[in-house]
């Protein structure tokens, strides 16, 4: 049958130079593309692919929390990260998240196929950066405090997260989860209260700084 593979980049000429070059293999098929983290949702259970390679910095769903999501109703699936970010906490959180590959955008394409090989092969790929931030992770350990703030948000409420920072208002949230308005406001209300703060503004800094977004 061969590895079936979905693509998750906001970036179409990405996707389309990855999708080319992929099909080159005689034994990948790209099955699907998405342009967003809430896509790439849907597309993984609709299609079922052995292979998502997903793009961390996505709008409205970043790559880190479609993985929880993703891995949550297709534990089969397997998902490798092709980013820009080296920096130790979002490779950490993706690694955490469940993806048990790690590429950096700059890589060559015959990395990209070893990187497809060696995940659907149920083995790990970390690209030699990316290997050596979670080895000296293991060494030393990250304090607890270092992720507790973003660690006590539920999954929901980093997605709101995400889109209030990219300036969704709350009506349009609402509409986005399909909650009601009152239910977005709660959350909101939940997420500024666990981080202690209180304005717009340093939510989106905070968003940024923590790799939820990149805007």
């Amino acid at each position: 049958m061969g590895i079936k593979i979905l693509l998750a980049d906001d970036h179409r000429l990405m996707r389309e130079g990855l999708r080319s070059l992929l099909e080159e293999q005689p034994d990948f098929t790209v099955v699907g593309e998405a342009d967003n983290g809430k896509t790439a949702v849907q597309l993984a259970a609709d299609l079922k692919p052995d292979i998502i390679i997903m793009d961390i910095s996505m709008p409205g769903l970043n790559g880190i929390d479609a993985t929880q999501q993703i891995l949550s109703i297709c534990a089969k699936s397997k998902i490798i990260a092709l980013s820009m970010h080296t920096e130790r906490r979002t490779v950490l959180e993706m690694i955490n998240a469940g993806a048990t590959g790690y590429l950096l955008k700059d890589c060559a394409f015959e990395e990209v196929v070893q990187a497809v090989r060696t995940v659907a092969s149920n083995s790990t790929y970390l690209s030699p950066k990316i290997a050596e931030i979670v080895i000296k992770d293991y060494v030393h350990r990250i304090p607890k405090d270092e992720l507790s703030s973003l660690s006590s948000l539920t999954t929901r409420e980093r997605e709101v997260l995400q889109l209030l920072s990219e300036g969704k208002k709350t009506k349009e949230i609402a509409d986005m989860l399909r909650v009601s308005v009152k239910t977005a406001e709660s959350y909101r209300q939940h997420i500024m209260e666990k981080l202690n703060i209180h304005s717009i503004a340093e939510l989106t800094k905070y968003a940024i700084r923590e790799g939820i977004t990149s805007l």
